[in-house]
């Protein structure tokens, strides 16, 4: 089943590998002024990217070293968000059944499910906050891996949760139980800022993530030197229309010299990382604080491995298998086994042929928004320097991580490789156990019909439509030339990555 998010969305750990929204170009105009540094990051990556073979080569860039394990509890405990819900709220909250449990993450410190963590150095109370792990931690065949994008999020409606509490309701909690002055002015403070976003992080489909549009219209209500936020837009916001996103796993950044679908991100990737931090900090000395601990964030993502695949593999079908991989797939998504090999390039969008709708310059990705991050502390030592075009991913893992394509489009890996099997309209469970084996992703049930045709709004907000702005499940079709016994070897094979 999937589950709702509460806090105000959780913050969706905001631009750690995700994707945009609606009809937002590349020459939408910015209602406040902002030096623009497109020419001087195209000289730089002119410099680094040049190309190679299939695509696009995206060269390395230097990155900070960290310790893992340190990483590991900051990622569990670490004060990177800045703000939440003072924790006695929360323990009512759950009390009443108000938000839903979980089990903590291993190692936590604290008895908060494993997407939560209690910050103890803001106000001198401690605040119940999201963490990264609401969106990149994920369940499949019953057991939760850390790392993996979570598909079971319900981002359609933000009713009811934390996420829902009002002036009203603040009004009424204090009335009843006395919350200090400190309590007062965190909770105001967090639920103010996550009801000036709600309306433009509200995807049409659950399951998949508005993190780009996030990041986004957070950007829109910040002072892009000192960041300070203003409850009122200093530029234009992004679309409410949001474009949705699959949320890649983490174990991927090992490989990859670039974050983001359309290789956006570049230059430190820590810093990159630590913009989850604009919907709470108020200054740059704030974002300073948290900068200091995200190398070593960073250095326990990379120390993530793929979880191998937990049923049989026919090993002579795979050998074939790896045989076709080598020779179909190899140039864009690497080579694996004793001497691997990634090549990090992105496809133009015209060439790859998926939805375009992230590569043309959506959400986070239009000019002003760029130009707010490359002028911004976050600018200081990276760069939003987008692609018109996809980063093939490595492929580590690749039976996880269900359903396919940047935008979660494909529900299975046999679609994705057989375009003429790919569902228009369709809808899934949500239960983790629901996998099929042999197509290598989620059973779905295909449907006559979208979601403008759903009276259910239950019904609709759980349809997959292809044909809406964002959602498209073309292209990607280098799989079509292949025999149906050579797609069964090479999925096989796939099994084992």
């Amino acid at each position: 089943m999937f589950t709702r998010p509460t806090l105000g969305l959780s913050l969706l750990a905001l631009v750690a590998a995700c994707d945009p929204s609606a009809v937002v170009t590349a020459d939408s105009e910015s209602t406040m002024e902002l030096p623009h540094s497109s020419d001087a990051m195209a000289t730089v990556d002119a410099q680094a990217d040049i190309y190679d073979g299939p695509g696009i080569k995206i060269g390395w860039e230097e990155q900070r070293s960290g310790d893992p394990d340190t990483g590991y509890q900051v990622l569990l405990d670490g004060n990177y968000v800045g703000c939440g819900i003072p924790y006695r709220v929360y323990e009512l909250a759950k009390e009443l059944d108000y938000v839903p449990g979980g089990v903590p993450a291993p190692g936590s410190s604290g008895d908060v499910p494993y997407y939560l963590s209690v910050a103890r150095e803001v106000a001198d109370i401690e605040l119940v906050s999201p963490n990264c792990l609401t969106c990149h931690a994920g369940t499949i065949n019953g057991e939760l891996v850390i790392g993996l994008g979570s598909t079971d999020l319900d981002y359609t409606s933000l009713a009811g949760g934390l996420a829902g509490i009002d002036q009203a309701t603040i009004t009424l909690l204090d009335d009843l139980f006395g919350l200090t002055e400190a309590e007062l002015t965190e909770l105001t403070k967090f639920t103010t800022r996550t009801q000036a976003i709600e309306e433009y992080i509200t995807p049409r489909t659950a399951g998949v993530n508005p993190a780009d549009n996030l990041a986004a219209i957070l950007f829109a209500h910040r002072d892009h030197k000192t960041l300070a936020w203003s409850d009122e837009l200093l530029m234009e916001p992004p679309p409410k229309e949001v474009v949705p996103l699959d949320v890649p796993p983490w174990w991927r950044m090992k490989k990859k010299s670039s974050m983001l679908y359309n290789a956006a991100g570049r230059g430190d990737h820590a810093r990159i990382m630590m913009t989850a931090s604009t919907l709470c900090i108020d200054s740059v000395d704030e974002a300073k604080k948290i900068d200091e601990s995200m190398p070593d964030l960073r250095a326990y993502i990379l120390s993530i491995e793929a979880p191998k695949y937990p049923w049989d593999v026919d090993a002579a079908l795979a050998t074939d298998g790896e045989n076709i991989f080598n020779n179909n797939c190899s140039g864009c998504h690497g080579t694996y086994g004793e001497e691997e090999s990634y090549p990090n390039i992105y496809i133009p969008a015209s060439e790859v042929g998926t939805d375009p709708a992230l590569a043309t310059g959506a959400s986070q990705f239009a000019t002003r928004f760029i130009d707010w991050f490359n002028s911004s502390f976050y600018g200081e030592n990276a760069r939003l320097s987008p692609k018109e075009g996809y980063v093939p991913p490595p492929l580590d893992g690749i039976w996880a991580t269900p359903p396919f394509l940047h935008n979660g489009s494909i529900p299975t890996l046999e679609a994705l490789l057989d375009s003429t099997k790919r569902p228009t309209y369709w809808k899934r469970t949500f239960n983790s156990y629901d996998y099929n084996q042999s197509t290598i992703g989620w059973n779905f049930e295909e449907l006559d019909h979208g979601q403008d045709a759903e009276p259910n709004p239950s019904i609709r907000r759980l349809i997959y439509d292809t044909t809406l702005y964002g959602y498209g499940n073309q292209g990607h079709i280098y799989g079509d030339h292949l025999s149906d016994s050579e797609r069964t070897a090479l999925m096989e094979y796939l099994k084992t990555l």
